[in-house]
């Protein structure tokens, strides 16, 4: 079988060097094994989504120098590569998955959940455990009130096995650490884990490399997958990479972003060559392409894998 991974970047911003790190990590660990590498935009987020982003993301990631087979802008067989145009897929899923008795109405709100969750000993499926109970009198009830319910999947009383490439057998309890997660949202926006899915089952992806910040939600997303009777990709949970603070990078706080990088005159292999750095799969940085560390790329070498960049590492971009 061919080997396809992909980067899905979620166009709410300019990538910082966190996604850059990650685009990086899982474009080499698909293009070292010969395999076909896809490009998905993942804008289900309507209020924070922009046009703007996803032209600005696909210009970052090819002025870093990555490359896809398949993607918004390139085509391929699996079209369209915008999860917003995507939606009939997951209604499909969505029906199988009602039709089987995996999912149930939940009408509980925000405010509900926060009160729940901090409950004393409140911690077995905590989001929407009484919802379940709900009969056809009481949801009709609901409905009179003017509440409109989200769908929630049903998780099992189980423990979810995780075989992750880098970080090892990771286990999981369905009902106290996952939860009963939301497949479609009230107000008929749909869920990450739905979504993720659905669109990895209907591209044939084979492997998925993304940050260590998601293993529970790969948890979720394994019981999806045996719900709809599919078999899930190998993953790789690489190291998240923080900045000189500590802090994880994230588009909210306005990490370092790669366009401003480009704008203040960083070289793209200047780039490449701090990042390959912080993964372990240079001793030290340089300048420096992403084919250029094919040769070399080892999952081993993530051993090393520094998290965090000092002001030190940081300069040496400029210099």
């Amino acid at each position: 079988m061919m080997t396809r991974g992909r980067y899905a970047p979620s166009p709410t911003g300019f990538l910082h060097l966190g996604n850059a790190r990650t685009a990086l990590a899982a474009w080499l660990h698909t293009r070292s094994r010969g395999g076909e590498f896809i490009l998905r935009i993942e804008d289900l987020d309507s209020q924070r989504s922009k046009p703007e982003f996803i032209r600005a993301n696909i210009s970052e990631l090819q002025w870093l120098g990555l490359d896809w087979d398949e993607g918004p802008d390139a085509g391929g067989k699996y079209t369209p590569y915008l999860q917003s145009q995507r939606f009939g897929f997951y209604q499909i899923a969505l029906e199988t998955l009602q039709n089987n008795g995996h999912l149930f109405e939940c009408y509980l709100s925000r405010k509900d959940l926060q009160e729940v969750a901090s409950a004393p000993h409140e911690k077995m499926s905590v989001y929407g455990k009484q919802e379940r109970k709900l009969n056809a009198e009481m949801k009709e009830q609901k409905k009179q009130e003017g509440k409109t319910p989200s769908l929630r999947f049903r998780v099992p009383d189980k423990i979810v096995r995780l075989e992750d490439s880098l970080c090892g057998l990771q286990l999981f309890s369905a009902l106290s650490e996952v939860g009963d997660f939301v497949v479609k949202r009230a107000d008929g926006e749909w869920a990450y884990q739905l979504a993720v899915v659905v669109d990895d089952i209907a591209m044939n992806i084979t492997e998925v490399v993304r940050g260590e910040d998601l293993l529970q939600s790969t948890a979720a997303q394994l019981l999806l997958y045996e719900a709809l009777g599919a078999t899930p990709p190998t993953f790789v949970h690489v190291p998240l990479l923080a900045d000189e603070t500590g802090l994880r990078m994230s588009k909210r706080k306005g990490s370092l972003t790669l366009s401003s990088l480009d704008e203040n005159g960083v070289k793209p292999k200047r780039l490449v060559g701090l990042l390959a750095f912080s993964l372990g799969l240079l001793e030290e940085p340089e300048e420096i392409m992403p084919r250029d560390l094919l040769k070399n790329y080892s999952l081993e070498s993530y051993d090393a894998a520094l998290i965090q960049l000092d002001a030190k590492d940081l300069a040496w971009l400029y210099s």
